[in-house]
């Protein structure tokens, strides 16, 4: 007959034998690599605008000359809207700013660069914004006098950075390319 500790050391012995197999070692860090194709440039033209935009964007014309471009593959979009200038500048100006930074609260940082186009007259201001806000990226442009254009780039998913982060910085040097290439149809 078996004793008991003897079959309880036999026992925790063969699991003990059993659980025994390869170590489960860390993941390495790493960024995750997603290649978004490359792409020919297209030419929006408004009653009030013009610019160069990706030709992987479905455009989609909205009421008072807005526009949206879409990304479908990327599930984000640029949202573009026209304002005239009548002597209010500085309250258009004001609630641009403010919008970009009503973010601030998720954002980690919020990145201004402004953008001068003097032969053109386009003058605006591109925020970068990083962290789990909202939008990743905000602008505006204007003439200083009848023209004002904002823009928005949101994404269909919840704001989590890491993830999101290889279409955003696509996506920033898509609007970078509007700004760039924009000019007032007169």
């Amino acid at each position: 007959m078996i004793s008991k500790s003897y079959l309880y050391t036999l026992i925790f012995s063969i699991f003990f034998l059993v659980s025994c197999g390869d170590n489960a070692l860390p993941k390495p860090k790493a960024m995750l690599r997603l290649e978004y194709p490359e792409s020919s440039v297209e030419r929006l033209v408004s009653e009030k605008f013009i610019f160069e935009y990706n030709s992987q964007a479905q455009v989609k014309k909205g009421k008072n000359f807005s526009v949206t471009l879409d990304y479908p593959l990327m599930k984000g979009s640029i949202f573009i809207t026209y304002k005239e200038v009548k002597s209010n500048l500085e309250e258009l100006l004001t609630d641009a700013q403010k919008l970009s930074y009503e973010h601030v609260v998720k954002a980690d940082n919020i990145t201004e660069q402004p953008f001068i186009n003097r032969k053109d007259r386009v003058y605006g201001m591109f925020y970068e914004v990083s962290g789990d806000a909202a939008s990743q990226a905000q602008f505006y442009v204007t003439d200083s006098t009848r023209n004002f254009v904002t823009g928005s780039l949101y994404f269909r998913a919840k704001p989590n950075y890491d993830s999101i982060y290889p279409a955003a910085i696509y996506l920033q040097k898509d609007i970078r390319r509007i700004m760039e290439s924009l000019r007032w149809n007169e």
